[in-house]
């Protein structure tokens, strides 16, 4: 990486840094408050007043100050226009709004630059926790300040693993034996975190997850020690015209290919 796109990233990390800020604020004023919720996807997912109010935020700060860059949020109507970009914002202003809407505090505001297809600065904001995680490509992840860095856990040792129970007993038994499962984490942003400051040794992530639920952790992971790849141990690729993807792994990176062994051999493959 030049010095120049270094200088370059650092810079949009504090932009983003302090916009998401600015966002988990506003969301944070609409939290345990019974915001307006409408239904979307079929009326499978919600989406409140508190969304829209921090997309908003988010957008008038970062369109202003980049107004080069193309734009990706779930609470945005996607513009085509993006693709034609090298760089692009790609933005939750809510990851875990199930979880907002029902008092839980594991909620984030999820930012991140992509260029050319990889996050190169990220933050997530967790306000009702009093958690900032950020980074920056070629940095170090942090958390509050502070250096974060994947689990040291060796595979002989109990792995927890955010992972859902059936799909689990599906796992060869040997490996099962080893595996301390996890509770629901409503956020998948924050569940990456999780494996990115040690609190997990790794999670499967169901096909169907967006840019937006995973570019900022991606980065934060990576810089952490850790990696975000699909089955076949391939990163995952952001702005492209589909914006879904199918079963990923995130784990150290020393761990990746045992936990996409495990899943291979899952008894229903």
């Amino acid at each position: 990486m030049s010095d120049s796109n270094k200088d370059r990233w650092q810079s949009d990390l504090t932009l983003i840094a302090d916009a998401a800020k600015e966002a988990g604020a506003v969301a944070f004023g609409f939290f345990n408050q019974s915001p307006e919720v409408w239904w979307k996807n079929g009326d499978r997912s919600p989406v409140s007043a508190a969304d829209f109010a921090a997309n908003k935020t988010l957008e008038t700060i970062l369109r202003k100050a980049r107004p080069d860059y193309g734009w990706l949020s779930e609470e945005t109507d996607d513009d085509a226009d993006r693709l034609a970009r090298e760089t692009v914002f790609i933005i939750d202003p809510i990851d875990g709004t199930r979880a907002f809407l029902g008092g839980q505090k594991v909620w984030c505001v999820s930012v991140a630059v992509v260029h050319r297809g990889r996050p190169v600065a990220g933050v997530l904001y967790a306000p009702a926790l009093e958690e900032f995680y950020q980074a920056v490509e070629g940095g170090v992840a942090t958390k509050n300040g502070m250096p974060l860095a994947v689990s040291a856990a060796r595979p002989e040792e109990t792995s927890r693993l955010a992972v859902g129970e059936d799909l689990l007993k599906t796992f060869p038994p040997e490996f099962r034996e080893r595996v301390s499962r996890q509770k629901h984490i409503p956020s998948l942003a924050y569940r990456i975190a999780m494996v990115a400051d040690g609190r997990l040794e790794g999670t499967f992530v169901k096909g169907n997850s967006h840019d937006w639920d995973l570019a900022a952790a991606d980065l934060i992971l990576a810089c952490a020690g850790g990696g975000l790849v699909d089955l076949d141990g391939r990163p995952v690729v952001y702005n492209s015209a589909g914006v879904t993807h199918k079963v990923l792994c995130a784990a150290p990176v020393l761990r990746i290919d045992e936990f996409l062994t495990a899943f291979a051999g899952r008894r229903d493959s």
